[in-house]
């Protein structure tokens, strides 16, 4: 039998991961995992830029709001259950879709995670709080002193992952970085990862249009009724953050706008860096017709098949 393939569709926000990936699982007769880790949660819906029930209906989805802001949820969690899926779906398909701009969500199901010790919740809440009153400015202080190995390389704009660090810092008495890079366990199945580029400038203008179109369907409204559990992990989440800041008098809502379109351009540019970095991208420029995206795709598949000595 010809060897599992996991078709993973990244790429930076706003650029289109969507609807290439559920055109890519009509192609294939497939279903799509979602590995955006913002999208899981049911509370959350126009921020995080969740399918719309149109395509939610198109193709069947997994990890679409299936979980509460209020739920522990980590990236380990996500790998096992994620893995459970891909057992049962691989029984009767070839090819799994998984789409999804969380870089560590998407590294979680394609290559595994370093492993880590259980650490108590009740530090990441001490961490996150420490957040809400001093900044980020705090946070990267403590992880500098406590490994400063991980903060020359992780990204220090970055709070969940400040948080995360830390948190095993102070759980554990290691630095974190001694716990990463050990052996992990080999995929039964390939994985092809297709990521969708274009020029900065165009990926900040659909980033711009995407937020206005946001606004005007409900944002503030949603962020509203979310503003009471501000600390939870979930949202500290952009598009949310600084709606918060506009609620409590900081800003003024235009304001708030422009660091929402600031801080999604660099979360872009960060997950760019990301995949940059590795070397095993099929890149397509996102305007590319879906029909010749499709041919490049189904050529790859044949020919890992084919090295793979299926």
């Amino acid at each position: 039998m010809d060897r599992k393939t996991l078709i993973s569709v990244v790429g930076p926000t706003a650029i289109g991961k969507t609807r290439l990936a559920i055109a890519i699982a009509q192609y294939f007769d497939t279903e799509i995992l979602s590995a955006d880790s913002r999208q899981f949660y049911k509370e959350m819906t126009i921020g995080t830029a969740v399918p719309s029930k149109e395509e939610l209906e198109t193709v069947t989805h997994h990890f679409i709001q299936h979980k509460s802001i209020f739920d522990e949820y980590s990236v380990g969690d996500f790998e096992k259950e994620a893995l459970s899926l891909l057992e049962r779906l691989f029984q009767s398909k070839n090819v799994v879709v998984m789409v999804g701009g969380s870089g560590l969500y998407v590294d979680a199901v394609a290559k595994g995670l370093d492993k880590f010790p259980k650490i108590d919740p009740s530090v990441r809440t001490k961490l996150n709080t420490l957040l809400e009153l001093h900044g980020l400015t705090e946070l990267q202080r403590k992880l500098k002193a406590l490994d400063p190995t991980y903060a020359k390389k992780v990204d220090m704009e970055n709070p969940h992952r400040l948080v995360r660090a830390l948190e095993v810092c102070l759980g554990t008495g290691k630095p974190y970085s001694t716990f990463l890079n050990k052996a992990r366990p080999q995929r039964y199945f390939d994985v092809l990862t297709v990521g969708i580029t274009t020029d900065r400038e165009t990926i900040y203008s659909r980033i711009n249009r995407r937020l206005d179109q946001m606004i005007a369907g409900g944002l503030l409204e949603e962020a509203r009724s979310l503003e009471e559990h501000k600390a939870l992990n979930a949202l500290q989440t952009v598009g949310y953050k600084e709606l918060f800041s506009y609620f409590e008098g900081k800003w003024d809502l235009p304001t708030a706008v422009l660091e929402i379109k600031k801080n999604t351009r660099r979360f872009a540019k960060r997950q760019l860096t990301w995949y940059r970095k590795k070397k095993d991208i099929l890149w397509i420029e996102y305007d590319v017709p879906t029909a010749s995206v499709l041919e490049k795709i189904k050529n790859e598949i044949a020919y890992n098949q084919k090295n793979n000595g299926q």
